[in-house]
């Protein structure tokens, strides 16, 4: 099977962010999401951001070309023909079953239903499926245009084919598809960068550092593009704790577990760029204060 149209349920950052890199490999994609205004916002961030890759010669292809290929809508009955479904909703373990249970009911037998999530089991997604077998997780990082791995997880339920199919369809669109053969919470990466950001987060709660001084020596002496609380910031603070809770729940392992700063920073709505304030303030466009 060849994918060559995508659905992607979602218009948030990382739902904008999959559907823009489909878009640029040569797929026609379909980006629904119940609000209207995120899919207004969806379009403005993906026009800037394939502008910036033309701007760069990172594409080949003239911008107009590119976003004519992504048709933005609120039905989801308009993802019924698609190849594969990329579901990108906030990560909330209800709310992704629901999705989930919905796209059963209005896709086919040959469609590939895949979660985006950062470390909610699969299974728990495939459980509630008419076709488990065609379901999977595909965890872009963030931001999706610019990170090349994407981990390809299957649950106790995935076919060999639907893994397969997936992972050929990763590299079709520029990324490096990092498999995961067991579905556990946290799949394989963030089970190794979490503990480290929960001590990064510690360290700073003690007093023994600061957020910038973390950054700064992470970037420098393991190369780092980001340390963890800029990433933490980009990502969403409550994105973070929601899939650190989700793999602490699974583990009941305390290194997952959100430290009282986290917490505290989520509950006042400090939740990073998207609020302008998190580990670190913001501009309106985004930037960073200081």
């Amino acid at each position: 099977m060849k994918i060559r149209n995508a659905g992607v349920v979602g218009a948030g950052l990382m739902g904008s962010g999959v559907a823009q890199v489909c878009a640029q490999a040569g797929l026609q994609v379909i980006l629904m999401d119940i609000e209207p205004s995120a899919l207004e916002k969806a379009q403005e961030q993906i026009a800037w951001s394939v502008g910036k890759f033309a701007e760069k010669g990172k594409i080949n292809e003239d911008r107009e070309v590119v976003l004519a290929r992504i048709t933005a809508t609120s039905e989801l009955q308009a993802l019924k023909d698609a190849d594969i479904i990329i579901e990108n909703v906030y990560e909330d373990i209800d709310l992704k079953r629901e999705v989930f249970k919905t796209l059963s009911g209005v896709t086919g037998e040959e469609t590939l239903l895949a979660s985006d999530t950062s470390a909610i089991p699969i299974t728990e997604l495939a459980a509630v499926s008419r076709y488990p077998e065609r379901v999977l997780g595909l965890h872009f990082f963030s931001p999706a245009q610019m990170m090349r791995v994407v981990e390809v997880i299957g649950s106790t339920l995935t076919s060999p084919e639907t893994m397969a199919v997936a992972t050929a369809f990763i590299k079709a669109i520029g990324k490096d598809p990092i498999r995961v053969e067991r579905d556990v919470a946290g799949f394989l990466l963030n089970r190794i960068n979490f503990p480290s950001t929960v001590e990064a987060i510690r360290l700073v709660e003690e007093g023994i550092s600061t957020v910038e001084d973390v950054d700064r020596g992470m970037r420098l002496a393991f190369g780092r593009k980001m340390g963890p609380f800029e990433t933490g910031d980009m990502v969403g603070l409550d994105v973070m704790m929601k899939a650190m809770m989700s793999t602490y729940e699974e583990t009941k392992d305390m290194k997952f577990y959100p430290p009282v700063l986290m917490q505290r920073k989520v509950l006042a709505g400090h939740l990073g760029i998207k609020t302008r304030k998190g580990w670190y303030d913001y501009n309106e466009d985004g930037s960073r204060k200081g």
